[in-house]
């Protein structure tokens, strides 16, 4: 038997592996923003989007799954590079976000060009300097594999395997990505408590950082202008390039700071590569303009020592369960074809 080929009964253990709970939302957070009364979560979508998420064959030459640039070691980041690579080694323009906790999220990208997580796939699978492939196309080989029509089978009743199903399979794989389990969620809950540094670092925190970096997912998904100097070669301009509003000029969404331990390089256009780079520009680098938020007019000043105890509270915001979490793995259920044997 063609070894890239599952059978009935493998496909329901591969299936019985994935964790069962579907969604669920950790108390006290604020309600999900996902309307999932449109795109039920079911095991079988989460699987199918699981396996397309680790898949080459989303890329044009079969050479770039959304993994390569999204680690699940990494927070789903990507710190090999400043800028996001693609096909036949191009570089994108900016540097790849984490991707976990999507389900609270109204726009995507760094620019906020995309607005509904269903959607968001799309852009890198299109983006010619990213996978540089057609929905069309893709879709044709996914027909033609020798996995994917029992898969979408069992996820959607059918296995006609449309542009819609492939996007809303990713969609759902990503939405159960959840990070909130860090030493600071442990605090909240009353399991453990801080050291001395971290409680001061998160007096800092909340002091300084919390009103664009909001607790509990550290975002407040705001476009914010956070002060860099903008980059000469490549001159994005963020949100104006959607909008197309002078007011949006140079602003980007607010990252969350969850695990920021593991999701270096920092910054849109990854810059700076340790958060002690970080804190020294939001302390004495900050380059003032029209559109600046609000929050940087006034200067935040930070002892050495008040650095590394808000330092020592950001590694609270590490979630090890999350990192390792085999849920989010390369799915070892599915012997996906190597780039050789899927062309």
């Amino acid at each position: 038997m063609n070894k890239t080929i599952l059978s009935f009964c493998i496909l329901l253990t591969a299936f019985a592996n994935v964790k069962n709970d579907l969604f669920i939302s950790p108390p006290d957070w604020p309600k999900p923003a996902y309307e999932f009364s449109k795109n039920p979560m079911t095991i079988e979508k989460v699987f199918l989007g699981r396996v397309l998420f680790y898949d080459p064959i989303l890329s044009r030459d079969h050479t770039i799954s959304c993994a390569s640039c999204h680690s699940q070691y990494t927070a789903f980041a990507h710190v090999d590079h400043a800028l996001s690579h693609g096909i036949d080694n191009k570089i994108g323009m900016r540097n790849a976000p984490v991707l976990f906790n999507l389900a609270w999220q109204q726009n995507f990208m760094w620019d906020g060009a995309i607005n509904h997580l269903d959607n968001q796939s799309l852009a890198p699978i299109s983006n010619p300097l990213e996978m540089d492939e057609t929905m069309q196309h893709l879709t044709s080989k996914l027909r033609q594999s020798s996995i994917y029509p029992s898969l979408f089978y069992h996820a959607f009743g059918d296995s006609s395997i449309s542009k819609e199903q492939t996007l809303m399979a990713i969609s759902q794989f990503m939405l159960s990505i959840v990070s909130s389990d860090a030493r600071y969620d442990s605090m909240i809950r009353h399991q453990v408590s801080f050291t001395s540094q971290e409680e001061n670092g998160y007096r800092l925190f909340k002091q300084h950082c919390s009103t664009c970096h909001t607790e509990p997912l550290f975002t407040n998904q705001q476009f914010e202008n956070n002060g860099l100097i903008p980059d000469s070669i490549l001159r994005d301009y963020g949100r104006m390039k959607v909008t197309m509003l002078p007011s949006d000029s140079l602003k980007f969404k607010v990252p969350t700071l969850r695990n920021i331990e593991f999701s270096y390089p920092y910054m849109h256009d990854g810059r700076f590569k340790r958060l002690s780079e970080v804190l020294t520009h939001y302390t004495t680098e900050i380059q003032h303009g029209k559109t600046l938020s609000k929050q940087l007019n006034t200067p935040i000043l930070l002892s050495s020592n008040e650095k590394v105890d808000l330092t020592a509270f950001l590694l609270t915001l590490t979630d090890r369960h999350f990192l390792f979490n085999t849920d989010y793995s390369y799915p070892k259920e599915v012997l996906l074809p190597s780039p050789k044997e899927s062309k």
